[in-house]
């Protein structure tokens, strides 16, 4: 096939899309300067922006979107999935900046699903009223399938019960922390040592190990980072990722350490590497220190029912080592991700299995925390009722069975994904991840939480 056939049916097709939903390309607003070629070529742009959109390359989309917008200006189509793109980078601000500007180039022309994204828009920025209000329009426009696709019902409830909750104020305050932890890139997962003067915790900042960027969502692979608590500045401080073998190329989280420091289990995906070894997907794997206190290079547990083809990772454990806790995406066309739990049998690890379905819920769960004694298990989960997205939750081990899960409530959750809570027996102090949403824009940052008068559920 020709260049020039190629080209003319790409101009056919897009032409096509014009005309279904009633445009003229043979007319223009009296000021605009846009001529047929510019909107044809805006409009191919725009078919560009979201093949790579559904492909989950967010950042590439939205450039294409922004040359379809300088195209046409008066494109609402571009400005629409531009605000979508922010949206997905957590760019709450100017998602909602770009929907009302897509509002007003668009009027009767635009998609009935913008009325969705204003509201979710508003849900993550905590105008909750306005958020049910677009969500309803959206649920009376869209057709009875698309809204339940969209869960649109299920975020008006999210809505209500964060009304309900923060009516009587936050719970807890969480302060942001400062010093070397947080950066303006995504960090998240603490882990505590050293009477909690040793911070580990998870980040995919500019300065990984190797510098790469995931292809598939366009950021910083993640990396181990440790911090030292300074008395002195009362600051984290003298941050490194320099962890012996414990960093490689691709992504590490680790999420236990032995109570002597000299073993732990990290979350490891190198299927994105070129190296001779290479994980299936996201595997649990044992870590230890050597005779020279450094970290060796991670291995995979060798157990059939802890890893999988499948998500297999965030791996907590009892004191005693003998009983973890992790979440998995191997039965996720049923029911998302879900928590499971395995026992072990002398040295090795028997058969891994789901914890109930009064905690696992047919959306996700994820991040669990196990306290040491292992009489509380903390995690998150969009399927229990919540703020916003993903809360957390505690229940109570009941010898044999576990408590009803229990909304930790406002200042611990917000109307964002909240996650990775980890809590201190020896500080009284929590640590959970969450936006901060700073000029219209947002990253994962680490908060920590008083909980020295927290009384647990009995």
């Amino acid at each position: 096939m020709s260049n020039f056939y190629r080209a003319a049916l790409s101009l056919c097709f897009v032409l096509s899309i014009a005309l279904a939903h009633g445009e003229t390309l043979n007319g223009t607003p009296p000021d605009s300067t846009s001529s047929i070629v510019n909107k044809t070529a805006s409009l191919y742009m725009v078919e560009e922006g979201k093949t790579s959109f559904g492909a989950g390359k967010v950042r590439d989309a939205l450039i294409k979107f922004r040359q379809a917008s300088v195209k046409d200006k008066y494109s609402w189509r571009a400005v629409y999935w531009i605000s979508k793109c922010h949206y997905k980078l957590n760019n709450y601000g100017l998602a909602l900046k770009y929907a009302n500007l897509a509002m007003d180039l668009g009027k009767e022309k635009v998609t009935d699903e913008i009325y969705y994204t204003l509201g979710s828009t508003y849900h993550r920025l905590g105008n909750l009223d306005t958020a049910i209000i677009n969500y309803q329009i959206a649920m009376d426009k869209l057709t009875k399938l698309r809204s339940f696709d969209l869960q649109i019902a299920h975020n008006i409830e999210q809505c209500k019960f964060a009304q309900e909750i923060l009516k009587n104020g936050n719970s807890f305050e969480r302060i942001r922390l400062s010093g070397d932890v947080n950066s303006g890139f995504d960090d998240y997962n603490v882990l505590l040592t050293n009477g909690g003067k040793t911070m580990y915790f998870t980040s995919r900042r500019s300065n990984t190990t190797g510098g790469g960027l995931n292809p598939d969502d366009q950021l910083f692979f993640e990396d181990i980072y440790k911090v030292e608590w300074n008395a002195a500045t009362a600051e984290w401080e003298d941050i490194t990722n320099q962890l012996g073998k414990m960093n490689s190329d691709g992504f590490e989280s680790l999420h236990y350490i032995s109570s002597d420091t000299l073993s732990g289990m990290i979350t490891w995906n190198t299927t994105m590497m070129d190296v001779k070894k290479t994980t299936r997907v996201s595997d649990i794997c044992g870590i230890k220190k050597n005779n020279k206190g450094t970290w060796n290079s991670p291995k995979a547990i060798k157990n059939k029912s802890i890893n999988t083809s499948f998500y297999d990772g965030n791996a907590t454990l009892t004191a005693d080592g003998n009983t973890m806790y992790f979440m998995t995406d191997r039965k996720g066309e049923r029911s998302g991700c879900d928590i499971y739990y395995v026992e072990k049998i002398g040295k090795k690890w028997g058969t891994a299995e789901p914890l109930p379905e009064h905690i696992n819920t047919k959306k996700h769960e994820t991040t669990p925390f196990v306290t040491p004694d292992g009489q509380y298990l903390f995690f998150s989960s969009e399927g229990h009722p919540g703020l916003g997205r993903f809360d957390v939750f505690v229940c109570k081990n009941l010898g044999g069975s576990w408590s009803e899960p229990v909304n930790m409530g406002a200042g611990i959750n917000s109307v964002n994904d909240d996650m990775f809570f980890t809590y201190s027996a020896e500080t009284k102090k929590a640590y959970v991840s969450g936006y901060e949403i700073t000029g219209g824009k947002a990253s994962i940052d680490i908060y920590e939480v008083d909980m020295s008068t927290y009384v647990f559920p009995k």
